[in-house]
């Protein structure tokens, strides 16, 4: 820790008690250099247990702290070894509980280092694990660092390398492979007792599980009992740990197997510091004293900043006191400026009044022009219903006669109505007589003649079924015949497109076979040719970079294709970064029959362009590739923009991404290049993607996987065709049986013709039966029934001709009762207008004038015009007023004024003049003046009131941190003592005499074993007093978990069988923690009981790589 150093201070005499054990003051310098900064110089006279701040308005104040005494540590080990002793001989008399939270029930390891699958059960308190990395899924599990275990220095590092077995199936072996790409480790915690985390939640356990990937990807599920996802956030994994006390990178929690094998440095004096570091750090004393340095600094810092404030004070108050002065000087004028207000006010009010008489000056020329409008209105209207009443009149007269028509038609009708129902009478009574008298002579005759016509109707009905019948099935047959032709041309589409895609899979095999011999097929021709003459040429600039899709490769296969289209021109071309070699660039590309491909020139800058990238959740073509060349990157960037355009599988999707982003591009896999532009519009262009080069944006090492991809589909393929061809064979068959279905129905049909001449046959004699009936009757009842049908033919025309004669007369009559209306009404008012002008001695003389309706009609539109034009400017002076009354009204209130506005506005000249040579003399105005001085107040008022309040906190902020530090020094005594105690304690147990040596003021710790050097020690008793040296610092601690990876790998056998049994005692007088300690050694002397278990397992299979079915 930093040595102590001064802190300014305007605080009052204060005193701080400190524990019972507390010291006498020191000097500036602190003892310890691992204490937290502190005092500068020596309070006077003080007292052991207190600690002074001397405060001085003028003078630098330092807080001074109780250093570390010699005499006061032998007292302080004097006075609290015999309690520490009986309160441990006590725990060994008690047997520890078990924790009801913080400790692991179970783990469980997928894919991680060395195994596939494994998992443990873990016991309440003592575990015994032969597989070390079972720490190392404990520390990723609980959000610890990779490289703290010591085994990796990324979580890359712990997944599982190689695979088992890869199948046939194309499924099972890309499922394979992406398996073997992540890792993942579940921890259960136990979550019970009083102290339980969010029980509601979570329940009695939390499941947590940490998954990662090679390419860096990793999260984490946090999980209740009964599997349901509480969170997916780191927080709630630290607010989990911080709650149960679990402090996963801490060494004495989690000791892994590197840190402990170098005992050397731990133990023995050879290096002193990291056993001192790992016992404060262990027992977070050095966390703890880090905060307290930067409460100092931050406590100097403020102390320094309120001297710079205090300093500061006198010359606000200058500063105001000028302001003020120049302030009051000005308030003289404002007299004046009084009086400019009033003028203003006055001026508007006259300005006013003038547009007010303005005003009404325009309503009275309005009315004037309103009345002479309305005397041309009348002549007009008069005329108007003059030339109504003569037309309307003469309408009437032709509606009379259309009437006087219609009724002498009518009459004839009706006369000829009478005579055809009389004559129909006349016919109705004789052939009613004659039917009586013929049904009597023929009735046994008629009875015969009947049956054969109920026969011939019976023949024609059967003929007319059977024709039906078979032209139904014929309709059937044909549209059968329709459905199958269909079918056959749907199976021979899909025929010839399973012929297209095995044509192309033949050619992306063969593209993936002449990759393992030319890398550079892919991209155009004899590329390997143009490579080899850039390598002979001398170049202006840097050697020419490209082709440049062999630095591009896609993270995701399912956006191959439509990447491989759309960027197919910037992956086959060239860059330079000399212009002058674009010429000599092209010369060689069109040599070697490439003269389409593209050459870029570029600068070398390698530009941040994470400034114009989306939101993280939004998948870019930049964030889709994979570009192993950094200026490659940046020529895609500026050519087609990647780090801004969207990929997406639908349109849709692309729609409402850009729609949130507010403008942008998208390519989407169902072919669209879809725009949205920043003022609101949208363009849609269709992508046609074909099939190019198979090894395109594919990555070199992946070319056997993509031929046996093209070759498993070309099989797929190949099934498929078989089965359409089936398919295909089988509808054929279908049509033909169809197809002579048919013709044998056609076939009936044309047999079915004789049918057909039955049925006319029966016809003709159904005819020639009713014919037969008629020509029995006599020809006088003949005659008569015809005749009779005539007149009824007759009257029916003429009733229709009533009908409508009828409808028109009443049409006729409606629209004359309307003229009459009319021509009476207008009588009426005509008859008004002539009383109304009775008067008027010359209205005779003028009564071809008031005729002449045009020419009133075109006085009173010049009349309307003058009108408007003067109801407009009426109007808009009426506005001007009301808007100019209704301001005035808000500046100020109405002032009475008789004056012009100009005499007012020669009057507010002058005075405004005068103020302005005022403000000239003080160089401002007076609102900048009383601006300045509120300012200079404000400001004065803010700082003392600010360094009031600091002062007071910052005075109560030292006095926090002597106490704290008090504290401080209070713990580290307890814990270093104890630490010795119980080191002893252990060392008892093999015969053994020790003692750890704390030096605070030179940063040191030490161990004395039999009195000896530990460097003298041998192996076994080295790792002996290790493990005593660690149950010491142990018992300091109150992390319910405690982790130690094969502790025993320099130990003898009677060492380990003792370090054992002290740990198993230990484990089993501690009180709610769980112990995982690692032996890679054989545990057959290890008895597994309540509180110990032991987990043994098989060695792990390495090395094993892909074998192929």
């Amino acid at each position: 820790m930093a040595k102590c150093c001064a802190v300014d201070s305007d605080d009052e005499n204060t005193s701080v008690g400190g524990s019972p054990a507390s010291k006498r003051a020191h000097t500036a310098v602190g003892d310890d250099e691992d204490a937290p900064c502190a005092s500068g110089r020596r309070a006077s006279k003080g007292k052991p247990g207190k600690a002074r701040r001397r405060d001085n308005d003028d003078e630098e104040a330092r807080i001074d702290y109780t250093g570390d005494n010699e005499e006061e540590d032998r007292k302080f080990e004097e006075d609290n070894t015999p309690h520490i002793l009986a309160s441990l001989n006590d725990k060994h008399k008690v047997h520890g509980g078990i924790a009801d939270h913080g400790i692991i029930e179970s783990i469980e390891m997928h894919r991680f280092m060395c195994h596939k699958y494994l998992t443990f059960s873990f016991g309440p308190q003592i575990n015994f694990i032969q597989y070390s990395a079972v720490l190392s899924a404990i520390t990723v599990a609980l959000g610890g660092k990779a490289n703290s275990t010591g085994r990796g220095n990324s979580l890359k590092s712990f997944i599982q390398e190689g695979q088992t077995y890869i199948s046939r199936s194309f499924l099972t072996c890309v499922f394979t492979h992406l398996s073997c790409r992540a890792s993942e480790v579940t921890l259960s915690l136990k979550n019970q007792g009083e102290e339980v985390y969010k029980p509601k939640k979570y329940g009695k356990s939390i499941v947590i599980t940490r998954r990662f990937t090679k390419v860096g990807n990793s999260s984490w599920k946090i999980k209740s009992k009964d599997g349901k996802v509480i969170s997916t956030k780191k927080d709630e994994l630290a607010a989990i740990c911080d709650h149960m006390n679990i402090q996963v990178d801490n060494p004495m929690n989690v000791l892994m197997q590197e840190k402990y094998k170098a005992r050397d440095s731990f133990v023995l004096l050879h290096f002193p510091d990291p056993p001192r570091q790992f016992f404060l750090r262990g027992t977070q004393l050095s966390q703890l004293s880090d905060k307290y340095d930067t409460c100092f600094v931050n406590i100097t810092a403020t102390t320094k900043m309120l001297a710079q404030k205090k300093e500061a004070i006198p010359d606000l108050r200058t500063v105001f006191r000028e302001a003020s002065t120049r302030f009051e000087e000005a308030e003289k004028a404002r007299e004046q400026k009084n009086k400019v207000d009033e003028l203003k006010k006055e001026l508007v009010w006259a300005r006013i009044n003038s547009k007010e008489e303005e005003m009404k000056a325009k309503f009275e020329a309005v009315a004037k022009l309103a009345g002479r409008l309305s005397q041309i209105q009348e002549n007009l209207e008069k005329a108007e219903l003059q030339a109504k009443k003569d037309e309307i009149a003469a309408q009437i007269r032709v509606k009379k006669g259309e009437i006087a028509i219609l009724h002498n038609s009518l009459k004839d009708i009706d006369e000829q109505l009478k005579r055809m129902k009389k004559e129909i009478e006349a016919y109705t009574a004789t052939i009613g007589k004659e039917t009586k008298r013929l049904e009597k002579a023929s009735e046994s005759k008629r009875g015969e003649t009947q049956q054969k016509l109920e026969g011939a109707r019976a023949d024609v009905k059967a003929t007319e079924d059977a024709l039906s019948a078979i032209n139904t099935q014929i309709s059937s047959a044909e549209d059968e015949l329709k459905h199958l032709r269909e079918d056959g041309a749907t199976a021979e589409n899909a025929q010839q497109k399973l012929d297209e895609r095995i044509r192309k899979c033949n050619i992306n095999i063969q593209s993936c076979l002449s990759a393992d011999t030319d890398h550079y097929g892919a991209y155009s021709n004899n590329i390997q040719g143009v490579m080899e003459r850039i390598n002979q040429t001398t170049w202006h600039g840097e050697k020419p970079l490209g082709p440049l899709g062999i630095h591009v490769k896609v993270w995701d296969n399912k956006w191959v294709e439509l990447l491989r289209f759309m960027l197919l021109g910037l992956l086959c071309s060239f860059a330079v970064t000399d212009a002058r070699d674009i010429r000599v660039l092209k010369k060689i590309l069109a040599g070697t029959n490439n003269p389409k491909t593209s050459v870029h020139f570029f600068k070398p800058d390698l530009f941040d362009y994470s400034s114009g990238e989306p939101l993280a959740n939004v998948l870019t073509v930049l964030r889709a590739l994979e570009v192993s060349d950094p200026h490659v990157l940046r020529i895609l960037i500026n050519k087609t923009s990647i780090k801004s355009r969207v990929l997406a599988p639908r349109r849709v999707e692309a729609q409402g991404i850009l729609t949130n982003m507010r403008s942008g591009s998208a390519w989407t896999i169902d072919g669209f290049n879809v725009t949205r532009y920043p003022e609101g519009g949208e363009s849609l262009v269709p992508i046609h993607i074909k099939q190019l080069h198979a090894m395109l944006l594919v990555q070199v090492r992946s070319t056997a996987t993509q031929l046996q991809r093209w070759r498993d589909k070309k099989v797929e393929f190949d099934h498929q065709l078989q089965t359409a061809n089936a398919t295909l064979a089988a509808a054929q068959q279908k049509w033909n049986e169809a197809r002579q279905g048919l013709d044998a129905l056609k076939a009936c049909h044309s047999m079915g013709q004789t049918a057909d001449d039955t049925f006319h046959e029966a016809k003709c004699i159904v005819l020639q039966i009713q014919n037969e009936i008629i020509e029995e009757m006599p020809a006088q009842l003949s005659f008569i029934r015809d005749a009779l049908q005539d007149s009824e033919r007759e009257k029916e025309v003429i009733m229709a001709q009533f009908t409508e004669i009828s409808k028109q007369k009443a049409t006729l009559n409606g629209k004359q009762k309307e003229l009459v209306t009319q021509s009476d009404e207008i009588s009426g008012e005509i008859r008004e207008l002539r009383n109304y002008q009775g008067s008027c001695k010359a209205a005779e003389n003028r009564t071809d004038l008031l005729n002449d309706v045009n020419h009133w009609k075109k006085k009173i539109a010049e009349e309307e015009a003058k009108v408007k034009e003067a109801e407009d400017n009426t109007a808009l002076i009426q506005t001007e007023f009301t808007e100019w009354t209704t301001k005035a009204q808000e500046y100020c209130e109405r002032v009475p004024t008789k004056r012009s506005p100009d005499a007012i506005d020669r009057s507010l000249k002058s005075t405004q003049a005068a103020l302005v040579e005022c403000e000239k003399r003080h160089g401002a105005s007076m609102e900048d003046m009383a601006i300045e001085m509120n300012k200079a107040e404000d400001r004065l008022e803010k700082a003392e009131e600010d360094l009031k309040h600091l002062t007071k906190l910052n005075k109560a902020l030292q006095v926090s941190l002597i106490v704290r530090l008090l504290r401080w020094q209070e713990f580290r005594r307890l814990i270093a003592l104890r630490c010795k105690l119980v080191f002893g304690y252990h060392l008892s147990q093999r015969g053994y005499f020790g003692k750890v040596l704390f030096d605070h003021k030179k940063s040191t710790l030490q161990l004395k074993v039999q009195h000896k050097d530990p460097r003298s020690l041998s192996g076994g008793e080295k790792s002996f007093s290790t493990i005593c040296l660690l149950l010491s610092l142990w018992d300091s601690i109150g992390c319910p978990l405690r982790c130690l990876d094969e502790f025993d790998v320099f130990m003898d056998a009677v060492n380990r069988c003792i370090s054992i049994k002290m740990m198993i005692d230990t484990a089993n007088q501690s009180d709610k923690k769980q112990y995982v300690l690692i032996t890679p050694q054989d545990m057959h002397n290890v008895n597994p009981g309540p509180t110990v278990r032991v987990h043994r397992m098989t060695d792990p299979k390495r090395g094993q790589g892909v074998r192929k079915a």
